[in-house]
């Protein structure tokens, strides 16, 4: 085998494929090559990387009567090789071959290249399947009419439309982050499906910014996502001197600011998470204010009564903030002002159970405002 041939198999072991794909490719190869130049239909190659040497024998049964010369020998010719030959033996011998031709060495090199290529494909298989429910760096490639195909590493990964952040635009070489959410094998190689959208892409960034939440000092419990508008996520702490919504802001909301970005401006509340749904529904419902949460556990589902001027503001632009407080809380909420409540005997602040302050969350207290007078005016022209 000459010097040049080891280096480049050598080389290959380097990247990462391995010795016994290496010498399975090059002997099946040689193999098929050498049958189909010699009409020799059961040979046997031995290769040895680290001696750089290559054999390749003949196999041939012993056999009383010889029916088909390509694969057995009678035993008076095995004898004359060995004489310890019996019947049944395999006999091998050492074949030469001076000129496999063109063709043959065509095939050869066809075999081997496949074989190295799905041996590659394999370890980048590998590679991105452990990495399913990731977060990863990508460069946006190229967009055809639908698709947006993003580099990441030695793939292409697919953003498909439903997968892509409505109103967000992407140019090619846009450094952008994405979220794995599946991997599958196909002909052409792994293909990795990516996401702008999924929930999954928001923990991971929090993870990202925020050490408590890495090191499990402040787990995120839930979260509701309307990717590109407004998100809910619900955070609790397991120590007791860390306050959970607190490390996940930031001083001065620097953490979340820079999660924002990411997402163009996405608005993320972060609230208190509780094992009591009547703490649990209100603070999911802010920035709005609770004076009252009432529970039917038989149907799950919660009656909130706010302040008149608050109903707004608690119902959303669209009814997004209490759509996503009940995907977050995973609780049916139907809301009702003050008024309304008391008037259908539904609500006595006299007797009320709880009067509950909505918990902190990551819209300043002028950003709900410029929000409420959105609804407001929303609901004006409504």
């Amino acid at each position: 085998m000459s010097k040049e041939l080891v280096g480049a198999l050598k080389a290959l072991e380097e990247k990462g494929i391995s010795r016994e794909i290496i010498i399975d490719a090059i002997e099946a190869a040689l193999i098929n090559a050498y049958k189909k130049n010699y009409d020799q239909a059961n040979v046997r190659v031995d290769l040895n990387l680290d001696r750089g040497t290559m054999h390749l024998y003949s196999r041939k049964d012993v056999v009383e009567v010889v029916e088909d010369d390509r694969l057995q020998i009678s035993l008076e010719d095995a004898q004359v090789i060995n004489p310890s030959y019996e019947l049944g033996d395999i006999v091998e011998e050492e074949e030469i071959p001076r000129d496999f031709g063109r063709i043959a060495a065509t095939t050869a090199k066809q075999i081997v290249t496949q074989r190295f290529r799905e041996a590659e494909r394999g370890l980048i298989y590998d590679e991105f399947v452990d990495r399913a429910d990731d977060i990863i760096n990508g460069v946006v490639e190229r967009l055809d009419a639908r698709n947006i195909y993003v580099g990441i590493g030695k793939v292409e990964a697919v953003l498909l439309p439903n997968e892509q952040i409505q109103g967000e635009t992407y140019e090619p070489h846009d450094r952008i982050k994405v979220y794995i959410t599946k991997v599958e094998r196909s002909s052409k190689g792994p293909q990795v499906f990516v996401s702008r959208t999924h929930p999954g892409l928001l923990r991971r960034l929090f993870e990202l910014e925020v050490p408590e939440i890495f090191e499990g000092t402040v787990e995120i419990k839930s979260i509701a996502r309307e990717a590109g508008d407004r998100s809910k996520i619900s955070v609790i702490a397991h120590n007791p001197d860390v306050d959970p919504v607190g490390a996940c802001v930031g001083p001065k909301g620097a953490r979340v600011q820079t999660i924002v970005n990411e997402l163009n401006g996405e608005k993320i509340d972060i609230v208190e998470w509780s094992e009591d749904p009547v703490q649990f529904v209100a603070n999911a419902l802010s920035p709005s204010k609770v004076l009252d949460v009432q529970v039917n556990e038989e149907e799950k589902s919660t009656l909130v009564v706010v302040p008149d001027y608050q109903l707004s503001l608690a119902i959303g632009k669209r009814g997004q903030n209490a759509r996503l407080a009940a995907k977050l809380t995973g609780w049916k909420i139907d809301i009702k002002s003050e008024t309304d409540a008391t008037e259908q005997g539904l609500f006595d602040p006299a007797t009320a159970a709880v009067v509950i302050v909505p918990a902190e969350t990551v819209i300043e207290e002028e950003a709900a405002e410029v929000e409420k007078t959105e609804v407001d005016l929303y609901n004006d022209e409504d």
